[in-house]
């Protein structure tokens, strides 16, 4: 049954709308779609009572809508919600399989519908994404005049993969995965419903397998309802006529979870967000289940282990300089091994970086000097530190004056190594830095001693906050 069909001749005004069931070849999933707003199961954030979302369509008020959020979430079915609850007829077109063409028919007919009866047309167009610039142009004309509500469907963030323009004459929406509960309703309403679920059969379904089902399905109702299924469809039933499905059939069913993980979009990109916030945040057990996650998704372990390295550097820093000694082996391990071995150097590196003594301060300190570069007035290399390798050099002044720090006590002499005195290096008390803080001051209280009046003390200027 096609979404024109469904949609394309509203019941009169104040009738409800009785759907006709589903024939049984369909897939359970697609029988079980949620035929109103009462039976929608999920995405409460946008569809409870008073959220905008749900004000919206109770009062007509839908003008484009993009939905993104990962498979089985119901971007779909809301879409179908929609245009039944506002009597508008409904278009689908796909962004992988439909042309300039097709959006054209659509819109034409979209035109002299809303002309001639007054009936205006919601266009859903699955995997927005897809569609390229010229394509999604085409549409705006028509979503700006309203000829059309439009409503996108996509698994990407559309602020990345829809046109500006688009976005910007639309409201987004961000579908959540169902929760466990959320699909443990779900399941219990398709093995309940005789005429779209599996009722008309005697099932009989353990709690520990549907949680399984629940679980396994990672927030995808479409999985978990099309496992339930073939777990009912292919288990024999037994003396009684009951047809048990317990957690071992489930297991079956289900197979194995696939992780949400695009290696080159949102997913990739969160989990290493996830990752290196971990790390810096000193959790070395969240840190292990994102590097897990990595793993398993198939990601390149050199991508892995350069982020290790960076993590060292940047937020463990001088408090423990071993962090980018043993993340640096870990990289080399991990390229000369491969998978699957080059799981443990990188467990261990994660482990030692995220319950490591954390100093941002060389971070900090190069960009401000990069910061100071950029912004203040460009310094002279002075005269006495200039390079003296070549003839004529000692004629100019340079290298006059420069003292050589091995030939006094301690290995250090107070001299002006900048023309100014800028402060960019701010060490902490943390672990190996506390000691290089004291040797520091120390150094710096006999370079103040020494600099000449003229050498007048010179803030920074301010580096750009930490991301």
């Amino acid at each position: 049954m096609s979404g024109n069909d469904l949609f394309a001749a509203p019941p009169p005004e104040g009738q409800a709308p009785s759907p006709a069931t589903p024939p049984r070849h369909e897939p359970l999933a697609a029988r079980m779609r949620p035929r109103d707003l009462d039976e929608f199961v999920g995405q409460t954030h946008i569809l409870s009572p008073g959220q905008l979302l749900r004000r919206a369509i109770e009062a007509d008020r839908i003008q484009s809508l993009i939905f993104f959020g990962p498979p089985g979430t119901g971007k779909t079915t809301l879409a179908q919600i929609i245009a039944q609850r506002t009597r508008s007829h409904f278009e689908r077109l796909s962004g992988v399989e439909s042309t300039v063409a097709d959006m054209r028919r659509v819109l034409s007919g979209a035109a002299h519908r809303l002309q001639n009866t007054g009936q205006p047309t919601i266009l859903f167009i699955d995997e927005i994404h897809r569609f390229n610039k010229a394509q999604q142009d085409v549409l705006l004309p028509d979503v700006e005049s309203g000829v059309v509500r439009l409503i996108g469907a996509t698994t990407h963030n559309p602020f990345f993969f829809v046109n500006s323009p688009l976005v910007s004459r639309s409201q987004i929406f961000e579908l959540l995965p169902l929760s466990e509960a959320d699909l443990l309703r779900l399941l219990e309403r398709a093995l309940a419903d005789a005429q779209r679920g599996l009722g008309y059969l005697n099932v009989r379904a353990d709690e520990a397998a549907l949680r399984h089902l629940a679980r396994m399905a990672d927030g995808d109702a479409r999985k978990a309802l099309n496992a339930l299924e073939i777990a009912a469809l292919t288990t024999a039933p037994g003396a009684d006529g009951v047809i048990v499905i317990d957690l071992a059939t489930a297991e079956q069913s289900i197979q194995k979870k696939a992780v949400v993980y695009d290696a080159d979009e949102d997913g990739h990109y969160d989990t290493i967000s996830a990752f290196i916030k971990s790390l810096r945040g000193s959790d070395p057990d969240a840190a292990l289940y994102w590097l897990a996650k990595m793993i398993h998704a198939g990601e390149d372990p050199r991508f892995i282990s350069r982020r290790l390295m960076i993590c060292a550097a940047e937020d463990v820093g001088l408090a423990d300089p071993m962090a980018l000694v043993l993340a640096t082996a870990a990289h080399q391990a991990a390229e000369f091994v491969g998978w699957p071995e080059a799981r443990i150097p990188l467990a261990e590196a994660t482990v030692y970086i995220a319950t490591a003594l954390k100093s941002n301060s060389a971070y900090l300190a190069i960009d401000a000097a990069l910061s100071d570069v950029r912004q203040g007035r460009t310094l002279p290399v002075p005269r006495h530190l200039r390079d003296t390798h070549y003839a004529g050099a000692e004629r100019l002044g340079h290298g006059v004056g420069y003292q050589y720090a091995h030939d006094f006590p301690g290995h250090f002499v107070a001299q002006d190594y900048l023309g100014v005195d800028k402060r960019f290096y701010e060490p902490t008390d943390q672990g190996v830095e506390k000691k290089i803080k004291e040797r520091l001051a120390q150094w710096r209280a006999l370079q103040a001693r020494a600099r000449t009046p003229s050498q007048k003390p010179e803030e920074p200027s301010a580096p750009p906050s930490p991301g």
